[in-house]
């Protein structure tokens, strides 16, 4: 959906062209697209089953081969789409099948990117796409920012830019629970392990036979068994939890030990107002500051502590009413993510070959 988001705002940009290769999706008008009807067909099969890093996780025989058949259409795009002036590239090894052609490129890096650079020889690889041309890595959070300046920084500039946030989320309108009420608390993930975390352990005691409820949203994508006294409703559209959920929900747990970027359904939830409760791991504690826009946990203890607090109603909005003021002032709308990659697009076209 970012790739959706950040495409429709670059349309909307005057001082941009965007021609796409992306799987098949609403596409604003003035996109043009670089697909073909197979490899459409390919794409979308591909994110049905989950994407690629998924398919490589899960199924790694058959995910290879998916990786491999992924570069050899990107390496075909690249090639037949050479009047472009440059590229914008979501994820850092769609860059591996870049043509020696000497443009200039802005790759986004998100989390997941992170953990693939430990595969064998693909820094090595990235490093040599990246000679001789000009190029931006944009991972969209700062906790990145280091690492990616130590593999590449004498080849690439490192410029976080975080995505944007629709503005849908910043006009939920949030009715703070009152007392008596069952405090009802969401979590919006992919249901995997590293993902959940210690959500159902920790959970357990807070929630089983009390008026609590723990509400669950999202894909199945491991053979998870959930606990009964967990409602889980599959996955859901932004328009339901932005209109039926985030309003009456107390906050937004994420446990995770996933390798996290900076997850976009915790931006939405700030822009909301909505409180979250986060694991204390480094992605988190990159954007939430704790006890301010948000709380962070690093044992049950801790969580049991931050439920609680986070039922006070003056306590819940004082944090919510941060977050969202956090979300609207350093990450804004997805047409400021546009105007930020456009003006390192300028960087890129117009600047010197030393400018880093």
């Amino acid at each position: 959906m970012f790739m959706a988001h950040i495409s429709r705002a670059l349309a909307r940009n005057p001082e941009v062209s965007v021609l796409q290769w992306a799987p098949p999706g609403e596409v604003d008008p003035a996109v043009d697209l670089a697909t073909t009807e197979l490899e459409s067909q390919w794409l979308a099969t591909l994110m049905q089953r989950g994407g690629i890093s998924h398919w490589l996780r899960t199924r790694p025989p058959s995910g290879a081969i998916a990786a491999a058949k992924l570069l050899r259409m990107l390496r075909a795009v690249y090639r037949r789409t050479g009047e472009v002036d440059l590229y914008h590239i979501n994820w850092l090894q769609c860059a591996l099948p870049l043509p020696a052609d000497h443009k200039p490129a802005l790759i986004t890096v998100l989390g997941n990117d992170m953990r693939l650079l430990r595969l064998p020889f693909m820094r090595t690889m990235l490093r040599r796409v990246m000679r001789r041309r000009k190029v931006v890595l944009c991972p969209n959070a700062t906790w990145m920012q280091a690492p990616l300046q130590a593999a590449f920084g004498d080849l690439a500039h490192v410029q976080p830019v975080s995505f944007g946030i629709d503005p849908r989320w910043y006009a939920v309108d949030r009715r703070v629970q009152t007392h008596g009420e069952p405090a009802r608390w969401i979590v919006v993930s992919r249901l995997t392990a590293d993902k959940l975390g210690d959500l159902f352990a920790w959970s357990q005691p807070m929630f089983a036979g009390t008026s609590r409820e723990l509400h669950l949203f999202g894909p199945m994508q491991e053979a998870l068994e959930i606990p009964g006294w967990v409602r889980y409703h599959g996955p859901a559209s932004a328009e339901q939890l932005a209109g039926d959920w985030f309003p009456r929900a107390c906050g937004l747990i994420t446990l995770s030990r996933h390798a996290e970027g900076r997850p976009q359904v915790m931006l939405e939830a700030m822009a909301a107002g909505l409180p979250i409760i986060a694991s204390a791991m480094p992605a988190h504690a990159d954007f939430i500051n704790d006890n301010d826009t948000g709380m962070l946990c690093d044992t049950q203890a801790a969580y049991r502590a931050t439920l609680s607090a986070l039922e006070d109603a003056q306590a819940n909005r004082r944090i919510g009413t941060a977050a969202r003021e956090w979300a609207r002032r350093e990450v804004g709308t997805w047409d400021d993510c546009a105007q930020r990659y456009v003006a390192i697009y300028h960087r890129l076209l117009g600047g010197s070959s030393n400018e880093r």
